[in-house]
């Protein structure tokens, strides 16, 4: 995402906590509410959950049924994963006329490596 420099005087930033927090309280409130819901109209929830799939052609594959992955929808650890994904996201910010973030990529071997480094192999290479 491009966005405007910011208007600090110097070049780097101090993380900030209100993001994340903000980001912490909408996913949590995400997650109990879905839970909820769960508890309270679980076909009516499962339903929603199975059009959601839908979108991803999920539901198409028959060694992926509901039973094995729909309750983890709105768990503890589909909180954490969230959570992870997003606040990541906050620290993959571009700035014009700024360096752009060195994300993290994994490679097809599973070599984990930030892009700067494997775009530089990948011209040394060719």
């Amino acid at each position: 995402m491009l966005r405007d420099a910011p208007r600090a005087s110097s070049s780097w930033r101090l993380p900030q906590p209100g993001p994340k927090i903000l980001i912490l309280l909408q996913v949590t409130l995400s997650v109990v509410v879905g839970k909820t819901l769960m508890i309270l109209f679980p076909n009516a929830m499962k339903r929603y959950i199975l059009k959601m799939g839908e979108k991803s052609r999920m539901n198409r594959n028959p060694k992926f049924s509901y039973e094995n992955w729909g309750p983890t929808f709105f768990s503890f650890k589909y909180l954490q994963f969230v959570l992870k994904v997003k606040w990541k996201r906050l620290e993959d910010e571009a700035y014009e006329g700024h360096p752009a973030p060195n994300t993290p990529v994994v490679t097809l071997g599973g070599e984990v490596c930030h892009l700067l480094d494997f775009m530089k192999e990948v011209y040394e290479v060719t």
